[in-house]
């Protein structure tokens, strides 16, 4: 009887570390791992590496816990018919049957994916000697199930994974609040365009380049924009943009007569359809802050500058100077007004 105790005993255990491990592999975090990794604990380097092409340790596994079931219930059912006889074997079978699924399978992979790094840096080592000793066997099983394997792997994580993460961490405790919603938001990046952020012309404050300062110089005082846009002929024709501090700065040292061409710095010009992020690689790239907004038959439609890009990230930016805080909301009440 101790015999077939000890049988019963080593073919559950040998089944359960089998499903715990697997179950732990495949429920352990690749950027928790990658994280451990780059932090240089040598389990999680060995991990990372399973993790990242999982085929031939999970193949090992399987196998494992297949003789371990299938090898090992036979041997089990060899001694019970000794010991027991005919008679009693079938209630054996279905008593046997019974303590895999719970013992071997359902316990054991709860377990591995309740503590699964824990278990996975563990088994780490363990599964990798294994996979290499279990090479040939895997080997054979690959080329069997090649046509199923066929085709690009998918990445690791998305876009809509990485936001879930953010919220559920949220939820959790985990991450602040803001800390969440930046994260949401940068996501928005890639996803408004130019024409989305714009001031429309409507709005937009600028100067005559042949206006001499002496003829704006309400207009300048009166401006709460440190950056002014400089227009030719007409609002189509943009020369570039002026600081308002030089303008005031001259003023200061009586040069009144002087154009306000004089002082035009060179500006960007940008389609509508210039994307959040790659607005604010330029802006980087060109050390400016303003850039104007041409539509497809090279008209001006507004200006965005690098403020409008960062609102994206942190929500609107207003200073004690802004008298109208969203313009764009503001151009259309306007285009309604014109309408009635």
């Amino acid at each position: 009887m101790s015999d077939l105790i000890l049988a019963i005993f080593a073919v559950l255990t040998a089944s359960a570390l089998c499903s715990m491990t697997e179950a732990a592999l495949f429920s352990s975090s690749v950027l928790k791992v990658r994280q451990l990794a780059d932090a240089g604990r040598g389990a999680a380097k060995t991990l990372l590496r399973i993790r990242e092409n999982m085929d031939q340790p999970i193949t090992t596994l399987v196998i494992l816990n297949n003789i371990a079931n299938i090898l090992g219930s036979l041997y089990v059912g060899a001694l019970a018919s000794d010991l027991l006889g005919d008679a009693w074997l079938g209630l054996f079978s279905g008593a046997l049957t019974f303590m895999v699924i719970l013992f071997a399978e359902i316990i054991p992979k709860q377990v591995g994916e309740r503590y699964a790094l824990r278990i996975a840096l563990v088994a780490a080592g363990p599964v990798n000697g294994l996979a290499f000793l279990f090479k040939p066997a895997v080997w054979l099983v690959r080329i069997l199930t090649a046509p199923l394997r066929r085709g690009d792997r998918g990445p690791t994580t998305d876009e809509a994974e990485i936001r879930m993460l953010a919220h559920i961490g949220h939820n959790e405790g985990q991450i602040e609040q803001d800390e969440s919603e930046m994260i949401q938001r940068v996501f928005r990046l890639n996803d408004v365009t130019a024409a989305g952020l714009m001031t429309p012309r409507v709005n937009l404050t600028y100067l005559y380049g042949e206006s001499p300062l002496r003829e704006v110089k309400d207009e300048i005082l009166r401006s709460q924009h440190t950056r002014i846009i400089v227009a030719g002929e007409s609002i189509d024709d943009i020369q570039g943009f002026v600081r308002k501090d030089d303008l005031l700065a001259a003023m200061a040292n009586d040069r009144f007569d002087e154009p306000v061409s004089h002082f035009v710095r060179e500006t960007l010009f940008v389609p509508g359809a210039a994307r959040a992020d790659d607005l604010l690689k330029r802006f980087r790239r060109t050390r400016q802050h303003l850039a104007v907004v041409v539509d497809e038959f090279g008209g001006v439609s507004g200006i965005v500058t690098l403020e409008d890009v960062l609102e994206v990230l942190t929500g609107e930016i207003v200073d004690e100077t802004d008298r109208v805080v969203d313009l764009q909301e503001d151009a259309r009440e306007r285009a309604r007004r014109l309408i009635q």
